[in-house]
């Protein structure tokens, strides 16, 4: 007994049996550390045939107004300047409410459907039939960051997996040289909450999202030095495996170990694969067009947006796009309190195109069949005027709008009230919009959990219901 403990005694003489045991189980429910592979494992096996193989998802950070985009209220010209009444207490973030204040843009119909869309978005407004229009969505927090944590894991609070790492756990992945699960985030920085948007929460990291850079070299220190040989390189990263994989026969369960070596083993197979995924030099100058990057307004934002068809169309599961970092406040993001015209004509500008640009691609290659495209942002804005032109934040209504994996384009779902302040006719929450989009994917929203603290937690929470528009054929 010397120099052992009685807990490892136990377990060395008769718990070691029932250890095997339970290791097993946990092994065969993905459950052990040790039982995660790389880049989300090999692709698994969907609940149902699925409509859609990946999702790329286009995140305005800072808040897009519903009122100025997507959902016109006649109302706010008719009742200018009166307050809004009502509604109960007014709740907004920064204070000091203002009267009802009208877009400063106006809005036509476009398309069969004869969708109405802001004139800031002249190119997007031509895609109209071919997406599906949600007016009601709505969320819980008025704060940037629980809004973000919300739509990109179903809760308000950090520590939760987002929906990119239960996607690449539920599907695996389809090339193993890339990860299932890549992050691109705008040129001015990262968005509001940081790497916990797509983070793994309570599961194995190895889940959890991988950040490409839209410019330079797409991975930091991918590369080894220019001094190492790939036979040192090779030398090294077995010792290192050879360590790694001891500590892990000591410590089964420990994801973060487990994860790290699935990391290192991918990073070398992404030293050649990774780098020609994202190079964009090889696209055609009528292509590089179509996304913007002849112009330096849309040259950022396109890129990624071309990044990221190219990402899919070699088996990505999910991609997530942010538009709008943590820069200057109020300025480099679509957080209007101070002037909403100026911020979202601007704004608008740097997207329109690119977006355009990547739905007719996928459309015209016939990607957009099996490709799921969603367009949002944390919330809405308000009414109500603040600081004279600009919008505070609002959660109770946004829109957003899904297209591809076999959706009907030009429908409107849902409603919202007179002044675009609370969704009205069908509410649509962050776990509906969750729920659905597993379902696009083939996968039972209430099927998919993952065992934690006694529970089997899922992304939906306990609640979550399909959008039937969505969902049906």
């Amino acid at each position: 007994m010397s120099g052992r403990s009685r807990r490892q005694f136990l377990f060395d003489a008769g718990g070691g049996i029932g250890s095997l045991g339970l290791t097993a189980l946990l092994s065969e429910q993905g459950l052990l550390g040790g039982a995660c592979s790389v880049g989300g494992g090999p692709a698994k096996k969907p609940h149902f045939p699925a409509r859609a193989k990946s999702v790329i998802s286009l995140f305005m950070s800072g808040g897009v107004s519903h009122l100025d985009t997507f959902d016109p209220k006649p109302a706010l010209r008719k009742y200018a300047g009166q307050p809004l009444e009502g509604k109960g207490d007014v709740i907004v973030r920064q204070g000091n409410p203002g009267p009802l204040m009208p877009s400063p843009f106006t809005f036509k119909k476009y398309g069969q459907s004869g969708m109405d869309v802001s004139d800031i978005f002249p190119k997007m407004a031509t895609m109209v039939d071919d997406f599906a229009l949600i007016r009601s969505v709505h969320c819980q927090s008025n704060d940037h960051v629980q809004a973000h944590y919300e739509l990109t894991t179903g809760m308000i609070r950090m520590g939760y997996p987002s929906v990119g790492s239960w996607v690449s756990y539920g599907l695996g992945s389809e090339n193993q040289n890339l990860p299932a699960f890549v992050v691109i985030y705008d040129m001015h920085g990262g968005p509001f909450g940081g790497p916990a948007n797509w983070g793994t929460g309570f599961m194995p990291a190895t889940y959890q999202g991988t950040v490409f850079r839209s410019q330079g070299v797409p991975i930091i220190d991918l590369r080894p030095p220019s001094s190492m040989s790939d036979s040192q390189q090779q030398a090294r990263l077995g010792l290192l495996d050879k360590l790694n994989k001891m500590d892990a026969a000591q410590y089964p369960a420990n994801s973060e170990l487990s994860a790290r070596i699935a990391s290192y083993e991918l990073a070398y197979r992404m030293q050649s694969c990774a780098p020609e995924a994202v190079d964009i030099s090889a696209e055609s100058p009528a292509v590089k067009k179509l996304y913007g990057l002849d112009e330096a307004r849309t040259e950022p934002f396109g890129r990624q947006c071309l990044m990221a068809r190219r990402l899919v169309e070699r088996g990505v599961r999910f991609v997530q796009l942010y538009h709008g970092g943590l820069g200057i406040q109020n300025v480099d993001t679509w957080d209007a309190h101070d002037n909403i015209d100026d911020n979202h004509r601007r704004h608008a500008a740097e997207v329109d195109g690119p977006i355009t640009g990547l739905l007719t691609d996928l459309k015209a290659s016939g990607l957009l069949d099996s490709t799921l495209v969603i367009w949002h942002g944390e919330f809405g804005r308000m009414p109500i005027s603040q600081r004279g032109v600009g919008r505070d934040h609002n959660p109770g209504a946004m829109s957003i709008w899904m297209a591809g994996a076999g959706i009907k384009g030009g429908q409107i779902i849902g409603s919202t009230d007179e002044f675009g302040y609370k969704a009205e006719d069908q509410p649509v929450s962050i776990h509906d919009l969750h729920a659905t989009i597993l379902h696009l994917l083939g996968m039972d929203h209430t099927k998919l959990t993952y065992r934690f603290n006694g529970r089997d937690m899922r992304l939906t929470d306990v609640y979550g219901n399909l959008i039937p528009q969505i969902t049906k054929l």
